[in-house]
């Protein structure tokens, strides 16, 4: 039996990872969504004084897509480990649906209300990256971090709006691939939100009260995001 080692080939690149400290710039896309906390059954005074047991509930039903841009800059610890801090900012509009099952329409199906809650969010990802020995011009790599972001978008005549910060822990997977003129990252990461970021005040700024027994439908909101993004060193 006669066993092969995998071939070499030239490298590309040969010292760019012993470098210090580096940066880059990134694009991408991602997934977003919301896991909502549904308050249950509510009573709502009508214009008459009369009170009414409404039950309303909110779901995101579809991941929506958004893109990503940003830069980066990247610390050498060792061989193996470096220190990522990554700026950019992440677009992207989720698509909201709510469920009046108080209220029925003429076939007798739950009257429903849309809203695109647009989002406009400046991150600060700080990632450790623990990576492979590179063989040939490639090398795979996992990273865990944090990633505070600040929410620019949010309108207090929506039925929900988003707090102005938010935190994300995330993890994912990435590969250097070594070219001869840069280094390309392509990395997949998940990314969960560590607190509730649904604007619990919103309701006290609404104009419109009939808007209130959707406001008040949901008590908790959780972001997640998928996110593919590229790396140019």
């Amino acid at each position: 039996m006669t066993l092969h080692a995998q071939d070499r080939t030239v490298q590309n690149r040969p010292y760019t990872d012993l470098r210090r400290f580096h940066f880059g710039v990134l694009v991408g896309g991602h997934l977003q969504d919301l896991e909502f906390v549904n308050g249950g059954p509510q009573l709502i005074t009508n214009d008459d004084g009369t009170i009414v047991e409404k039950i309303v509930t909110c779901d995101q039903d579809r991941w929506d897509a958004g893109f990503t841009v940003g830069v980066l800059g990247e610390f050498r610890i060792n061989q193996t480990f470096q220190f990522r801090v990554a700026p950019a900012m992440y677009f992207g509009t989720r698509h909201l649906t709510f469920h009046n099952f108080s209220d029925v329409d003429a076939t007798g199906a739950p009257i429903e209300q849309h809203q695109e809650l647009k989002s406009a969010y400046i991150s600060l990802a700080c990632d450790l990256i623990v990576a492979a020995p590179r063989f040939n011009n490639h090398r795979p790599y996992l990273i865990a971090g944090v990633n505070p972001m600040m929410n620019l978008s949010g309108r207090d005549n929506d039925f929900l709006k988003l707090k102005g910060m938010d935190t994300f822990l995330e993890v994912g997977v990435g590969c250097d691939f070594y070219l001869p003129f840069f280094k390309l990252r392509p990395e997949l990461k998940f990314m969960f939100g560590l607190s509730n970021c649904l604007d619990l005040k919103h309701a006290d700024h609404l104009r419109d009260k009939n808007m209130l027994m959707y406001t008040n439908s949901v008590t908790e909101a959780h972001s997640k995001m998928i996110a593919l993004t590229f790396y140019f060193e």
